[in-house]
């Protein structure tokens, strides 16, 4: 079965009804979810499984399903440690609750935007990159100094212009006729699936994105670089937190 990745559509969906779909050593399968697997970068959520009889099951982290035939969207929720007499009661069929934590989640959105501005910012291609609660860290191909005002000077620009923040799709056609849209070396669109996700952020960034965002730049707040420092003779690597 393919897991239905409702924060695709709507990053601001904080929790769904849900069917249990598999129980497997590595984590519980839905038929549905709201959790967001680690992957481009960001991290997975957590959060928490409600059973129909009222007992939690803590998630400690969301991970993208490995075994033989799982589709990209197949969510993996990994169960906290200590919950083995709740686990050993879900089956197969059983419905569920599934609530993401959502400060955490949305400290995800805000960073993972504030990338995007960086990009446009820095327009280097791009190395690698991590997304946490705590920061947002991108690595840029360029062996240019870069100077820590100039960055958090732009950055605030853009995010106080309020710029509306969209997805969009295209086919995998018209993603192989546009590479200028790929910013990052190191993880490539996923193709072969018929489409890929775009995000948009009016007047400033488009290019391939399966994370979650904020709808409009002005909700990221107040960033700080915390660090920009030269991670090899070609590469930079710089550090953001929400103030």
């Amino acid at each position: 079965m393919t897991t239905q990745a409702l924060f695709r559509e709507d990053a601001y969906l904080t929790r769904c009804d849900a069917t249990v779909a598999a129980v497997t050593p590595d984590g519980i399968l839905l038929d549905k979810t709201v959790f967001y697997p680690l992957g481009g970068g960001q991290a997975g959520d957590a959060g928490m499984l409600t059973l129909g009889d009222g007992s939690p099951i803590a998630i400690a982290d969301t991970r993208k399903a490995k075994f033989e035939g799982a589709s990209p969207d197949d969510a993996l929720h990994v169960p906290a440690p200590g919950q083995e007499a709740q686990l050993a009661r879900l089956q197969p069929g059983a419905s569920v609750v599934a609530e993401i934590d959502w400060a955490r989640r949305y400290r995800h959105m805000r960073l993972h935007t504030a990338t995007h501005l960086l990009c446009a910012v820095l327009p280097y291609p791009v190395d690698g990159c991590s997304i946490t609660a705590d920061y947002a860290r991108i690595d840029l191909v360029t062996s240019e100094p870069i100077e820590r005002a100039f960055v958090e000077t732009r950055l605030a620009e853009l995010v106080g212009g309020g710029h509306r923040v969209s997805t969009e799709w295209i086919t995998d056609e018209e993603m192989a006729a546009r590479p200028e849209l790929v910013r990052t070396m190191s993880v490539k669109p996923p193709v072969g699936f018929g489409r890929v996700r775009l995000l948009r952020i009016d007047e400033i960034d488009l290019q391939p994105c399966g994370g979650t965002h904020v709808g409009n730049t002005s909700e990221i707040g107040l960033l700080r670089v915390t660090k920009i420092e030269k991670k090899t003779a070609r590469t930079r690597r710089l550090v953001m937190e929400l103030q």
